[in-house]
């Protein structure tokens, strides 16, 4: 394998990976809306339709359902589609062709067909955009037998994801926290690259307290836990990347080795992954535990306008005082 490089944002890496796979295997279609001539909302897709042409690089109407429909259609018969939703909040047309068919066709067909698919979406808050532009409602898809859900925080991350949920036989929900699309660089793999979906990385080795989150989330943990770390307290940060299938032994093993927990993401606390963490904690590693497991979340409300988005996402700030919170009981 090649040990190239190239310095690139995360929305950069999605491309590169599109790219890359898109070369590799010409089963491999990317449609949706304004995804051809114009690149993307967000330039994603900038450069595909000129090397790929009109057949594999398709401008579709402004029908969320009728792409995921037609992605579920050609998926089913061999492709690999892409189809692009221009933001998470946008998601909800098709959701009944993703949970109703999509998540199913393995299971209807008793193995006749499935659905390697992967339906991509921008998600989350912080650019200040309107209302349906900033959900984060990854749960819903976590909920669904039959969808892998995946998140990535870094573009190396996002590169080797993609490619692996592209190649997997199975519907894949492949969530680009937009926050942080342009927020920093770093180098990426050239060529090909994969990353295992189904597997945490843990971000910071530390023994006081294990620190869960995921996508954008990532980055203000993680200075969190370095602002921790200058009064003595070492937190462990463990970005689970996949959401389902959960890593459950990365998170259990943390947990096993520090006692206290905390999980961070922006989603609404109520019903969030969050709960779910909390409980395999509970089933697998109870007599371990020194501490109630805290949520450091968004807040159950529609994602405010503009500058309160600052005041509804977790901070920096909000993420140290809940694992104080956790490390100083009882």
């Amino acid at each position: 394998m090649s040990t190239e490089t190239r310095n690139l944002t995360l929305v950069q890496a999605v491309r590169d990976g599109l790219e890359t796979e898109m070369h590799r295997d010409e089963d491999v279609i990317v449609l949706g809306e304004d995804v051809g001539k114009n690149g993307g909302v967000f330039r994603a897709t900038e450069g595909l339709y000129e090397s790929f042409g009109e057949d594999r690089v398709i401008d579709t109407p402004l029908a969320e359902s009728g792409i995921v429909g037609a992605a579920i259609g050609m998926a089913a018969y061999g492709l690999r589609p892409v189809p692009e939703i221009q933001f998470m909040g946008f998601i909800y047309p098709a959701f009944d062709q993703i949970v109703s068919h999509a998540a199913r066709i393995r299971n209807r067909s008793r193995g006749r067909f499935t659905c390697p698919m992967v339906v991509r979406a921008p998600y989350g808050g912080g650019i200040r955009a309107p209302e349906h532009h900033s959900e984060s409602k990854e749960a819903f898809f976590v909920h669904e037998p039959g969808l892998k859900v995946v998140i990535p925080s870094t573009p190396a991350d996002t590169k080797g994801l993609l490619a692996s949920a592209i190649r997997d036989p199975d519907p894949v929900i492949f969530l680009e926290p937009k926050l942080i699309y342009r927020a920093f660089r770093e180098e990426v793999p050239a060529g090909d690259h994969t990353v295992p979906l189904g597997e945490a990385a843990v971000r910071r080795e530390g023994s006081d307290v294990s620190v869960y989150t995921w996508g954008a989330m990532a980055r203000p943990t993680m200075e969190a836990a370095e602002n921790l770390a200058e009064e003595g307290v070492e937190c462990e940060v463990v970005d689970l990347r996949t959401l389902s299938p959960l890593d459950r032994e990365a998170i259990v093993e943390s947990f096993e080795k520090t006692g206290r927990a905390a999980v961070v993401h922006e989603a609404p606390k109520t019903g969030g992954l969050g709960g779910e963490i909390t409980a395999i904690l509970q089933e697998e590693a109870l007599l371990y535990q020194e501490a109630p497991v805290k949520r450091i979340t968004g807040f159950d409300t529609p994602v405010p306008l503009y500058a309160l988005e600052d005041y509804y996402l977790p901070s920096p700030t909000r993420i140290e005082e809940g694992i104080r919170e956790v490390v100083g009981f009882p």
